[in-house]
């Protein structure tokens, strides 16, 4: 394996990693090399064809290898990158000598950079790589299982889609595309917001009238937010808009829709807070903040502001539902 030359990597080998890592295997993409700082997965993978920690009832392909050497990526002419976005700009900023330049990273994270700043953003001050973005209404279990599954490619260069698509090609992955990608990495954050606000409403209500009002309130006030942040109103109707959102928003395998019904049947703690990776309410209080530089956020964006005062003060959860519907109709 250390003599081999890798085009194709993923750095990050979690659950999205692995699952994308091992689908292009499967398609004879030649090998995949699979980067991982755990030295317990790096080790299974490579050993047992499985990944113990994420899939541990999986056979993986034997042409995705797996590795904690950097200098293994010098060679790739994609990267792949999904690990989590608070950490991701600083661990590529610490292996940069071993991405070539010429390599497109692609990202699949979904959070911020630094401060209001999405990874994309990060990425092109910081790098001199060609960049996209990767996003859509995709569980990484139903990937590895051959399900088609549905993203988004974000990128200002019109050559980049046929070369994904053709990286992709026999597999079960399919595109839309995008130029507008701060919209694409917009939605993508946007998405877990919204989607605890989904939650709440299901924990204290069986509802599908109720359901499906709050759902179109929470798609337009999504297009509101987009539109002040930059991003074009069409991104909304890509798979990257409104099929990520409602994935996450109604799908009880969202960790962000968990959170919001964890809220609305009173059961959030500070604990549960830190215990669980809750992107959506680190997004709320970074649009919030930056939001609220130019406009009074509570007369423009009910639900984002509701959110932002549960997570910041004692908030009567019995209250939302009825302060966001009182919100006079656009």
């Amino acid at each position: 394996m250390e003599n081999q030359q890798y085009k194709i990597a993923i750095i990050g080998a979690g659950t999205m990693g692995t699952a994308l890592g091992n689908i292009l295997a499967e398609a004879g993409k030649e090998n995949i090399l699979l980067h991982s700082i755990e030295h317990q997965v790096v080790e299974d993978i490579n050993r047992t064809h499985i990944n113990t920690k994420y899939f541990p009832t999986l056979h993986l392909h034997p042409g995705l290898h797996a590795t904690m050497e950097e200098h293994m990526l010098e060679n790739c002419k994609i990267i792949f990158l999904a690990i989590p976005s608070v950490v991701m700009i600083e661990y590529l900023k610490k292996i940069q000598k071993h991405l070539p330049e010429e390599a497109i990273l692609i990202n699949l994270a979904k959070g911020f950079g630094y401060g209001d700043r999405t990874i994309l953003q990060c990425l092109q001050d910081e790098f001199s790589n060609p960049v996209c973005t990767m996003k859509g209404p995709s569980f990484a279990r139903e990937i590895i299982n051959r399900l088609p599954t549905g993203f988004t490619l974000g990128s200002e260069n019109p050559d980049h889609l046929p070369f994904i698509r053709r990286i992709f090609k026999d597999t079960n992955i399919h595109f839309d595309s995008s130029t507008d990608v701060r919209g694409v990495e917009i939605l993508s954050i946007l998405k877990n917001i919204y989607a605890v606000a989904l939650g709440i409403v299901d924990a204290q209500f069986n509802s599908p009238n109720l359901r499906f009002l709050v759902l179109t309130k929470a798609f337009q006030e999504m297009r509101k937010v987009l539109m002040s942040c930059g991003g074009r109103v069409d991104t909304l109707f890509n798979y990257c808009g409104y099929g990520d959102f409602t994935l996450t928003a109604l799908n009880d395998l969202s960790r962000n829709r968990t959170l919001g019904l964890l809220i609305g049947k009173g059961f959030f703690t500070e604990h549960v807070s830190h215990e669980l990776v809750l992107e959506g309410k680190t997004a709320v209080i970074v649009f919030y903040e930056h939001l609220s530089k130019t406009m009074r956020v509570e007369d423009n964006f009910p639900i984002m502001a509701e959110l932002y005062h549960i997570f910041q003060s004692p908030y009567d959860i019995s209250l939302f539902v009825n302060t966001i519907l009182d919100f006079p109709e656009a």
